[in-house]
C-alpha cells in the first residue's frame, strides 16, 4: 500500500498488557550508564544485580555500531552484583566498600553512582552513602530502576541528578551555549554528529558545549550554568534539563526537532540559534551562502548514479523521532525521494507525538505524505511494514535481513541497534551530512553506468 495522499496518515497502535520484543532502547539504568560512558572520566558505579552491566554492554554498546564500553565501562565496570542476601538483608554496606574500592583504584574524574531495580525496591538509602564520600571525590547518584523508563528517561536523569548535585551558579558567557538530546550509544552517530556541529558553530562564533566525547568531561559539566542558552536536538528527550537549568540558573533554551541533515536544515537551525544570540543575520547567511554553494556543488556528483540507478524512489524509515525527521526531511524535500512509511521507535510522549506529526506532514514539501507509526516492538514493526511499496529501507540492523522480503533493494542502518556497521565518527549532521547520507544509501546500488 503506497501512501500518495497530500495529508499524512498517523496509524494509532492500541496499548497491549504483553511483552515487548526486541525494543528500540534499553531500560533507564543503560542510558544512565550510556550517558556516564560519553563524559570522559566519568566512572559508573553500578548498584544492581550483575546482569545489568553485562546487557549494556552487549545490547546497547555493541548495538551502537558495535561500540565498546570504554576504559571504564564493559566487563570493567564496578558492581555490588546484589544477589537474594541483599534483596533480603540491604546492599548498602557492600555499596559502601565498592564506591571505596572504586575511587581507590579507578581513575576517574567523576564517580556515578547508577542504582537499578533492586535497590529500587528494597528501600536502600544510596544517597546517604554517596553522601559519605563526597568529601573525597566528585561523585553523584542517580535513581534509575528500569521501570521507570527507557534509555531516554535514564539520559535525562543523569543530568538531572547532576543539576541538583554538582552544578553551582556561574557567570555566564556571551555566545556559549550547551547541547542536549544526543543520547550517546542511542543515537549512532552521536560522537562524529556533536563534532560537526561543534565545528559548524564555531564559523558563526558560537562556543558550543557538547559535553559528550570531549576529554575535559568534568570540566564541561560543571561550564554548563555559564551558557546563554541550552539547545535541544530532539523534539521532545532532553528537554526536562533545559526546564531545569532554565528553573535553577534562568537559562533559557531553543528546541530543534533533531539533528539537522543536510542544507537546508542547517540553514533553518543555525538562523533560528542566530536570532537568539543576537547575531547580525547578514553574518549567518554570509556563511550559509558559502557552505550551501559548497554541498549542492558536490551534490552534482552523485547526479548521475542518483538518476540513472536509483530515481526518486519511494522510502521507509524506522528509526527514533529525531533521526527519523532529520533523515526524511533531507531525502524528501532536497534529494527527491518519495516517503511512504515513518515508524517512530522512542515511544516519545503523548504531548510530543503532534509536533513529531508535524514535522513529518506539513514540513515536507513533497505532495507524497508518509503514514506515520508510533511502534517500538520488532514484530509489530515487521508486519506493519508489510504490502508496502518502497525501495529504500532506512531502519536498523533488525530489519537488514528483511529488506528483501519487503521488496526493498537498499538496506542502511541509521538508527539502533546497528550491529551490521562499525561506526566512529561517520555523521550525517550539517551541511555536508546529507552527502554521507547519500554516499551510503546510493553505495548499495552502484554499478558501471
Amino acid at each position: 500500500m503506497t501512501s500518495n495522499n497530500s495529508e499524512a496518515s498517523v496509524i494509532s497502535e492500541p496499548k497491549y498488557p504483553e511483552v515487548m520484543e526486541a525494543p528500540r532502547y534499553s531500560c533507564a539504568l543503560g542510558g544512565a550508564i550510556s550517558t556516564a560512558l560519553g563524559i570522559f572520566g566519568t566512572v559508573p558505579i553500578l548498584h544492581s544485580g550483575a546482569g545489568c552491566g553485562q546487557a549494556h554492554l552487549n545490547g546497547q554498546a555493541y548495538g551502537c555500531g558495535e561500540n565498546a564500553g570504554g576504559p571504564q565501562g564493559g566487563t570493567s565496570t564496578p558492581c555490588s552484583c546484589l544477589v537474594e542476601e541483599h534483596v533480603i538483608f540491604g546492599g548498602e554496606n557492600k555499596l559502601r566498600n565498592l564506591i571505596q574500592s572504586s575511587i581507590e583504584l579507578m581513575d576517574g574524574d567523576l564517580y556515578a553512582v547508577i542504582s537499578g531495580c533492586v535497590p529500587a525496591l528494597t528501600g536502600d538509602d544510596v544517597e546517604s552513602v554517596v553522601k559519605e564520600f563526597k568529601e573525597k571525590a566528585n561523585i553523584i547518584s542517580i535513581k534509575t530502576a528500569g521501570f521507570i523508563g527507557n534509555s531516554y528517561k535514564g539520559y535525562e536523569l543523569f543530568f538531572l541528578s547532576t543539576i541538583d548535585q554538582l552544578l553551582k551558579p556561574l557567570p555566564v558567557k556571551k555566545g556559549r551555549i550547551n547541547i542536549f538530546g544526543v543520547v550517546p550509544y542511542q543515537h549512532l552517530f552521536w560522537k562524529g554528529d556533536l563534532k560537526v556541529l561543534k565545528g559548524t558553530l564555531q564559523r558563526l562564533g558560537i562556543e558550543a558545549n557538547i559535553i559528550l566525547r570531549e576529554f575535559n568531561g568534568l570540566a564541561n559539566l560543571l561550564e554548563i550554568p555559564a551558557a546563554e542558552l541550552n539547545v535541544v536536538l530532539s523534539p521532545w528527550n532532553g528537554h526536562e534539563i533545559a526546564k531545569s537549568l532554565q528553573e535553577k540558573f534562568g537559562t533559557s533554551y531553543l528546541t530543534f526537532p533533531g539533528v539537522p541533515v543536510g542544507p537546508k536544515q542547517t540553514s533553518n537551525f543555525l538562523l533560528q540559534l542566530a536570532g537568539r544570540l543576537n547575531i547580525p543575520e547578514e553574518k549567518v547567511q554570509e556563511i550559509i551562502e558559502e557552505e550551501e554553494r559548497i554541498a549542492y556543488r558536490f551534490i552534482e556528483y552523485l547526479g548521475d548514479v542518483h538518476i540513472l540507478g536509483l530515481p526518486h524512489p519511494y522510502f521507509a524509515v524506522v528509526a527514533d523521532s529525531g533521526t527519523a525527521i532529520g533523515v526524511t526531511q533531507f531525502l524528501a524535500n532536497e534529494m527527491g525521494y518519495l516517503p511512504e512509511t515513518v515508524i517512530i521507535t522512542d515511544n516519545p510522549p503523548q504531548e510530543a507525538r503532534a509536533e513529531i506529526i508535524h514535522q513529518l506532514s506539513v514540513n515536507i514539501e513533497s505532495i507524497f505524505k508518509p503514514d506515520i507509526i508510533f511502534e517500538s516492538d520488532s514484530h509489530k514493526i515487521r508486519l506493519k511494514l508489510r504490502d508496502r511499496s518502497f525501495l529504500v529501507l532506512l531502519a536498523s540492523s533488525l530489519e537488514k535481513f528483511i529488506a528483501a522480503d519487503l521488496g526493498a533493494t537498499v538496506h542502511l542502518s541509521v538508527s539502533f541497534p546497528s550491529f551490521d556497521r562499525l561506526i566512529l565518527e561517520r555523521s550525517y549532521a550539517g551541511f555536508g551530512g546529507g552527502l554521507n547520507l547519500m554516499e551510503d544509501i546510493l553505495s548499495k546500488t552502484v554499478a558501471p553506468l
